[in-house]
């Protein structure tokens, strides 16, 4: 740490200033060929802020301490998890076949990227989602009169029909979309394709497992109100880059993302490892993860992303600024060491580590 805080510290003063971090940020951001990403000024001088702690436009050694080991270590060395959202056979060719839908769409077609980056990327773990839901699940067309339709509703229940939104009874009232009946625990629509690689590490979430709420999200339901056990299996297991793939990129894919980035995990969207229910609204939920600074990537790309090859300014722009605020103070700044005074005290360091970026 000490020897990379010198390295960019150009004039060895012991203060890394505004433009020795940009030297810094277009050594950490590039990609597999050691090219180097463009970084915005703006968001380089956001990224600056959150560790000039003591706010005198440069970063002494302790706050280059914090900036090591709260951003840069876990941008070179990531933990990352694949979660392959939803790939059941309802969704590919059951009764939510993605062929029927609006986009017409083939769900088979998640498969291959899929099972390649399976086998081919080091992922630290892989999770898959499914929906689980029972009988009488309140999401089921078939089963819209189970339950009250509040007064609300601008459609009634008698009126309902397949794809409509209706508001049922609650507190709050909350608008439920209709589908057909799918995904019904141990049935074989609920089962997970048979051509999808599951590993034997792999972990399963369960998600839209009790009657009246539904979840699209693989970390919460629809109203936010109970949550699955996926966000402490990740936290647990000390991720930091959440990839997501599966079906469907407007729905439940989406939703996951969403829900993965504002519980802080950096998050990658694998666009060829995706299929949609609609177009218009894949568009749609493109630009909401855009702007909760989610990273979108072909399959391709991801083996040299997770070995932290292949490192995006965009993805460490959004792990700054979970961190704004967040760091422990420091004390005021000491007096700036003269060059040679500071190149014998990290020389001396008895802690100092070498971390090649």
């Amino acid at each position: 740490m000490e020897q990379c805080f010198a390295a960019f510290d150009r004039d060895g003063d012991g203060f890394m200033t505004l433009e020795d971090f940009g030297v810094l940020c277009r050594s950490l951001f590039r990609n597999e060929d050691a090219v180097s990403y463009e970084v915005d000024d703006m968001k380089m001088k956001e990224i600056f802020e959150v560790f000039d702690l003591n706010e005198d436009n440069n970063i002494d050694l302790d706050e280059f301490r914090l900036c090591w080991q709260h951003w840069i270590k876990k941008i070179v060395r990531p933990c990352s998890v694949l979660l392959v959202v939803d790939v059941q056979n309802d969704f590919i060719s059951g009764t939510l076949s993605l062929s029927n839908c609006p986009a017409k769409h083939n769900g088979e077609e998640v498969l291959e990227p899929i099972n390649r980056m399976i086998e081919n990327v080091p992922f630290d773990h892989v999770f898959y989602t499914m929906d689980w839901h029972p009988k009488n699940h309140i999401s089921f067309i078939d089963n819209v009169k189970l339950w009250p339709v509040d007064e609300s509703s601008k459609i009634k229940g008698d009126e309902a029909k397949l794809y409509d939104t209706i508001t049922f009874s609650g507190s709050p009232p909350f608008e439920q979309q209709l589908w057909p009946a799918h995904c019904i625990q141990d049935t074989w629509g609920a089962k997970l394709h048979e051509s999808l690689k599951v590993v034997e590490s792999g972990m399963t979430i369960y998600k839209g497992t009790t009657p009246g709420v539904d979840f699209y999200s693989a970390f919460w339901d629809n109203q936010k109100v109970k949550s699955t056990t996926l966000n402490e299996e990740l936290k647990k297991r000390r991720i930091t880059d959440v990839y997501c793939c599966g079906i469907a990129y407007d729905i439940c894919v989406g939703r996951t993302a969403a829900d993965s980035l504002i519980s802080g995990y950096r998050t990658v969207m694998i666009e060829d490892a995706c299929r949609a229910v609609s177009l218009e609204n894949m568009k749609s939920t493109k630009e909401k993860l855009e702007g909760l600074h989610a990273v979108f990537v072909n399959s391709d790309k991801v083996r040299n992303m997770v070995r932290g090859k292949d490192r995006r300014p965009e993805l460490g722009y959004y792990s700054a600024m979970q961190l704004k605020g967040k760091l422990p103070t420091i004390s005021p700044p000491k007096s700036p060491l003269s060059p040679s005074d500071f190149r014998r005290a990290v020389e001396n360091d008895s802690n100092k580590t070498t971390f090649n970026l």
